[in-house]
């Protein structure tokens, strides 16, 4: 079994005075209503989104966008080329499954993240951090175990297995809707599952 060394690193004007008796009772149940003040760490396309909800015609709530936590904040390049960025993640839980393309633990989860991953998609996202072999070999891990519907992060350099100090395969990284680490480790197949059907709250 081979393993990483890791090393730590006004309201206007009014109208008229003759229109001011006529409108006063409309005007008292249809001002507008005043957005919630920000919060201090939110990006700056919050207060757009919040301006753009109050404008008429436009929907009365647009989804604030989640933070970002330390956790998430990091990007890659998956097995089919794809750019992969975590941040689109947060707000949600996220699992990271660390795997490597000859070990055989890892093709024993293979199934059982291949069954869950589409169920619990839009709750928990599931997501492949392959490394410790070769490009080739991963991609055939993959087809093999039918895992083209998950995100797999092609780590052969292994920054993200140091990053999050993972040194052996198979190991699973459960981080919560929050972005706390929550487990680090390993699981069987029937583990996982209950992990990913607690965190979907079924």
């Amino acid at each position: 079994m081979r393993s990483w060394h890791v090393r730590r690193w006004p309201r206007r004007a009014g109208t008229a005075a003759a229109l001011v008796a006529a409108l006063l009772g409309a005007v008292s149940c249809t001002g507008t209503a005043t957005p919630p003040p920000a919060a201090a760490d939110a990006p700056p396309a919050t207060a757009t989104a919040s301006a753009t909800a109050a404008a008429p015609g436009s929907p009365s709530a647009v989804p604030t966008p989640a933070r970002v936590p330390d956790t998430l904040r990091f990007a890659g390049t998956t097995l089919t080329g794809t750019a992969f960025d975590a941040a689109q993640l947060a707000g949600r839980p996220v699992v990271l499954w660390f795997w490597a393309p000859w070990c055989a633990t890892c093709a024993s989860q293979a199934w059982t993240v291949a069954d869950i991953a589409p169920k619990y998609r839009d709750t928990v996202s599931i997501v492949g951090v392959a490394g410790l072999g070769e490009q080739r070999a991963m991609k055939d891990f993959v087809t093999e175990f039918e895992l083209a519907g998950t995100p797999q992060i092609d780590d052969r350099a292994g920054k993200l297995w140091r990053r999050f100090k993972v040194i052996e395969q198979s190991t699973f990284l459960i981080i919560d809707r929050d972005g706390k680490v929550v487990h680090q480790g390993f699981l069987d197949g029937e583990a996982l599952t209950a992990r990913v059907r607690a965190l979907a709250g079924a």
